[in-house]
């Protein structure tokens, strides 16, 4: 690799050519010098580049796009904002530039030691916030790990709990798994929307969806037989528990992990039709990680043994699915699980 190559890249942007050359000349031993002659040329220079620069020196007045609309789109682009800008500029309008939001600014006619000095600080103070963003971001991964694996715990103690020794948590994954990759595969329509959520962290999160049982008690949890009203209404209140649990865990700067984690528990009943529990949401007003997980949560149920019923033949369940259509389940998840019902029974006979 060229010395040029592992230099930090600064884009220079000025319609006046004598300008461009003469912060050019100043910063092309230190630096590798990008160049654009007005706002709308610059922007092309960053979309283009391999590697973006470090910083951005952008003169105020030019034709076309000047340099305060520039900063205006970078600030919308999520890739480009945290480029730092020092404004161009002259001594009558540093108080505008740095109110719009510039770091810095250098004002004309350029003085070479201070042009050096003024990026070179704000390069340093950009690898340092990139240094510190990456210390928080690995922080933050291992939290969340530390985290999920407390709460896959948890989840697991409510399975040997509820006499099912882990297997449902680890059917109804590898359901929802076979579910969200032949969508994102099919390009049905809400692979785009699924795609947009983190589908990973989705299939993560769905281990969850019945941790709020730990509140319920073992008289009617482990019950024989059918809940009565009374039980059924102490039962629904799982999913109520199961968000507060998960939300005592939420902080104002909480993952979407714990998002995925919060809407499952408190909305896998939910009813396509608006007549489940615990708010009556229907249609695409359930979050749609509920919805894939009331999908093959119920499919789970039907087709294997629980304390309370024997095992459905899976033509039979498949055929209580089908019923369910657009009525309790998602119809475009019911089609695409129907695409797929031998991966299913696969995973099911495989898991027991």
């Amino acid at each position: 690799m060229s010395d040029r190559q592992i230099r930090p890249a600064v884009l220079v942007v000025d319609d006046v050519a004598m300008n461009v050359l003469i912060l050019e000349e100043i910063l092309k031993d230190s630096y590798t010098v990008l160049t654009a002659g007005d706002g709308a040329q610059a922007l092309e220079v960053l979309h283009s580049a391999k590697t973006l620069p470090k910083i951005i020196l952008l003169d105020v007045f030019m034709p076309k796009m000047n340099g305060y609309e520039m900063l205006e789109i970078l600030k919308q682009d999520a890739a480009l904002r945290r480029i730092p800008v020092i404004f161009i500029t002259t001594s009558d309008s540093e108080s505008e530039a740095l109110s719009a939001g510039a770091v810095d600014f250098i004002s004309k006619p350029f003085l070479p030691d201070i042009v050096k000095l003024r990026v070179k600080n704000q390069i340093a103070l950009k690898n340092y916030s990139d240094s510190l963003e990456e210390m928080v971001a690995e922080k933050a991964a291992e939290i969340t790990s530390t985290l999920h694996n407390t709460l896959q715990a948890m989840a697991n103690i409510i399975e040997y709990r509820n006499l099912e020794s882990g297997s449902h948590v680890k059917r109804t994954q590898l359901f929802c798994k076979a579910l969200v990759e032949h969508i994102l595969a099919s390009q049905a329509p809400p692979a785009e929307e699924l795609r947009s959520l983190e589908p990973d962290v989705i299939i993560k999160s769905i281990t969850l969806h019945d941790v709020g049982k730990i509140g319920i008690p073992d008289k009617i949890l482990l019950k024989p037989g059918r809940l009565d009203p009374d039980e059924f209404e102490i039962m629904k209140t799982h999913t109520t528990v199961g968000k507060n649990i998960i939300e005592s865990i939420l902080t104002n700067t909480d993952t979407i992990y714990l998002k995925h984690c919060r809407d499952i528990c408190f909305c896998h009943h939910e009813r396509y039709d608006g007549k489940g529990y615990p708010q009556g949401l229907a249609g695409d007003a359930i979050p749609l990680a509920a919805r894939i997980t009331a999908l093959v949560d119920v499919y789970d149920a039907l087709v294997c043994a629980r304390v309370y019923k024997a095992a459905l033949p899976y033509s039979e369940a498949l055929k209580i699915i089908r019923e369910g259509q657009g009525t309790q389940f998602d119809p475009i998840m019911t089609d695409a699980l129907f695409e797929i019902t031998d991966t299913f029974q696969q995973i099911s006979i495989a898991n027991q």
